[in-house]
Parts: structure tokens; sequence; C-alpha cells
């Protein structure tokens, strides 16, 4: 089953669209947090309700991400996890892998950020890998759009993943 960087925030129950309208702007905002931490966004999100339909709220949350100024992009970035790849890595990925997060931080100071929705769990690394390498060799300011943009799909999938769920049937045996 294809593991979703969704599932790798915080999370919260899933609830329906029309609860997420409905509920307090407390609670609104609390429950974008899982999405994306940065209080602004959430907050622009949050203010916007009532939303028709999902496409409505992806759409005010791609605008409230691309609105992210460079402080607040940096403390959406520092709260995000590394992307979760199979314990069956191989002690060599690993280390690999560990010692390229940790460039990729020194040079651009937040942690690598990449959206992994869809992908399989064991072709995890095989994206991960030649991304962060290549993603190196930008520059501070092209890889910080590379990055806004990988917080809008992160931001995507926890958004569908914690709506859709309340929405799917449930089959009864």
């Amino acid at each position: 089953m294809p593991t979703s960087q969704a599932d790798l925030g915080p999370t919260l129950p899933a609830q329906t669209l029309e609860r997420f309208n409905t509920a307090p702007a407390a609670e609104a905002h609390r429950t974008l947090l899982t999405c994306l931490h940065s209080p602004r966004w959430a907050h622009r999100v949050a203010v916007h309700r009532p939303y028709p339909d999902l496409p409505s709220l992806l759409a005010a949350a791609d605008e409230a991400t691309y609105d992210l100024g460079p402080e607040e992009l940096a403390g959406a970035l520092a709260e995000e996890p590394l992307p979760k790849l199979p314990a069956h890595t191989y002690a060599a990925a690993s280390t690999a892998l560990s010692a390229a997060y940790a460039a990729y931080e020194a040079r651009f100071g937040h942690t690598f950020v990449i959206c992994l929705d869809g992908i399989a769990p064991d072709e995890a690394l095989d994206r991960v890998l030649p991304a962060i390498r290549s993603r190196l060799t930008n520059d501070p300011e092209d890889e910080r759009v590379v990055a806004r943009e990988e917080l809008r799909g992160l931001a995507h999938g926890r958004l569908r993943g914690l709506l859709s769920a309340a929405t799917e049937p449930s089959v009864h045996l």
C-alpha cells in the first residue's frame, strides 16, 4: 500500500467538510495546524470558511501557502518531520541519507521536505535520495520555491486525508 506523507505529521480524527466548516474557530485552527504548522496559514484558511467543497478548500490552502513570507515559511519547514523510509532500509543507504539531510540542513537552514503521496514505501528511498542530491545544487531562493511547493503538496495530502477518511463509505459485513 502506498505511503502518504500525510500520515507522517500530527493527526486528528477524520472529519467531514461540514464539521470542519462549522467547527469553532480555535478548533479549525488547531486542525489546520496538523496539516501545515504555520499559524498565519491556518488562520487564513480558517477565516474563509465555509468551503462549498474540497477543491475550494484546497485552492484556499494553496493561496495561503503561496502567501507565506520567508520567516513563516522557515517556521513551517522547521516543524516538518523528515520523510519516513521503510524499516528495512539498508544501513549504507541510511548513512548516505543522514549525510545528505545534514548537508541540506547546513546549506538551507531547514529540514528537507518532500511530498511522497502515492509513492509505495519500497520506492521512497529511490525518490528521496536523488531528490535531496539534486536540490542541494539549488541556490537558496530557488530551493525556497521548491520547498514551498513540497509543503503545499504535504498540506493537500493531509487535508485530503483528514476530510476524506470521514466521508468514505464504510463496509459492513
